[in-house]
């Protein structure tokens, strides 16, 4: 049997109950739409993460108060306080070489009120260096500047999301804001870096640091301090001498350390792999839809065997071989899978692309999960087809003629 004859008794026998055809591949048409679409949303979430954190610095290494916990990269709240960071902590790590930029912060959350509407958020105690180490720019107005520090300035800038919350379509700059019933003049309004929540700058309010540490929260000490190194290279090498040196400025050794020092490529690594187990998992929910299609080609592939029982043995009467007919209900089996595969990745591209619309995550099909959705519709079709195939291959010609 040639292919062309083997395509064309494919075609009959598929199309001699389309119904039922069309039942058996939607199994296989929403498992692979599943797949696809599961893994472009967890590559999506994984690019829209690595872009927000990268937004935020570059080449960035964040010092916290604590240790961390061996591998569990949790702040130990038995070892080290919330208040082991200074101010003078700063100039030992600007004397590191490889150190561009250091922003000392402290955050706090206070009700604020202005223009008739209030908002809890995020109030976080800055230097000038913010701006650089965090890849911030005003939209509008000015950032904080180093004599806003020194003159313990009540001036704020604040995030695009809470300047909208407040002030709705007006420009705030030049009007008050009263934070933790302490009136601030509103000097600028940072541009949108995307994302919400603690990290993004785009919920938060920023004052200098003096005034925070002074007026707001009383406090001499720092939540967290951001530093800026000139390159990837240098930052193992800076991790190191950061260690080192705060060591020795808090008169700890390694083992009781009341620091962690955290690198950028940490977050992301950790970031990374949650989202990656999570469309692993996910992924994996979906497919057994696609399991349940395999299922669903088999009962159909050997009712189908049933129905045709007189059609095998004539065609063995004639000459046909175990081999020709094994490979006749094989192919029917991978047609139909293969058919939808295909379209189970229109939907699935569908679905990200809906994704995307409408809930804002950069989601796209990629080339490799289209191979893969292929392998896997090929590797089903012969799976589950290939019982089917054998069973009608070896049935009996004399037996089969005389099937009713």
């Amino acid at each position: 049997m040639n292919i062309t004859d083997l395509l064309q008794e494919t075609y009959t026998a598929l199309s001699a109950n389309k119904t039922r055809s069309l039942l058996t591949m939607l199994g296989i048409v929403i498992g692979i739409g599943s797949v696809i679409a599961m893994i472009a949303l967890g590559q999506g979430a994984s690019g829209s993460i690595t872009s927000s954190i990268e937004g935020l610095g570059s080449n960035l290494l964040t010092i916290i108060p604590g240790a961390l916990e061996p591998g569990r990269g949790q702040v130990s709240s038995g070892r080290g306080s919330a208040e082991t960071l200074k101010n003078d902590d700063e100039d030992v790590i600007r004397k590191i070489s490889g150190v561009l930029y250091v922003s000392p912060e402290l955050n706090r959350r206070f009700q604020i009120i202005a223009a008739g509407n209030n908002t809890n958020s995020t109030i976080i105690g800055i230097t000038s260096d913010y701006a650089v180490v965090h890849n911030t720019s005003p939209r509008q107005g000015s950032v904080i500047t180093d004599a806003n520090v020194r003159s313990v300035a009540k001036v704020t800038v604040l995030g695009p999301n809470v300047a909208s919350d407040l002030f709705g379509e007006m420009d705030p700059v030049g009007k008050s804001i009263r934070i933790n019933s302490i009136n601030f003049k509103v000097i600028g309004v940072l541009e949108s870096k995307g994302g919400s929540g603690f990290a993004s700058p785009d919920d938060a309010v920023f004052v200098p640091l003096s005034t925070m540490q002074k007026v707001l929260a009383g406090a001499d000490y720092l939540s967290s301090i951001a530093v800026s190194v000139e390159n990837k290279e240098l930052m193992s090498q800076v991790q190191e001498e950061l260690t080192n040196s705060l060591l020795q400025k808090h008169r700890v050794d390694s083992e009781n350390a009341d620091f962690s020092i955290i690198s950028q490529a940490d977050i992301l690594g950790t970031l990374n792999q949650i989202t990656t187990t999570l469309t692993i998992f996910l992924a994996s929910v979906a497919s057994i839809s696609l399991l349940v299609g395999g299922i669903g080609i088999m009962n159909m592939m050997l009712t189908t065997v049933t129905e045709r029982t007189r059609e095998i043995g004539l065609r063995k009467a004639i000459g046909a071989t175990q081999r020709d007919i094994r490979l006749q209900f094989l192919v029917e089996s991978i047609i139909l899978t293969f058919i939808g595969g295909i379209i189970g990745i229109v939907l699935g591209w569908l679905i990200s692309f809906a994704v995307s619309t409408f809930a804002g995550i950069n989601a796209s099909v990629s080339l490799g999960s289209v191979i893969l959705a292929f392998g896997v519709s090929a590797g089903i079709g012969i799976i589950f087809g290939y019982y089917p195939a054998h069973r009608a291959a070896s049935l009996n010609p004399i037996e089969a003629l005389r099937y009713e």
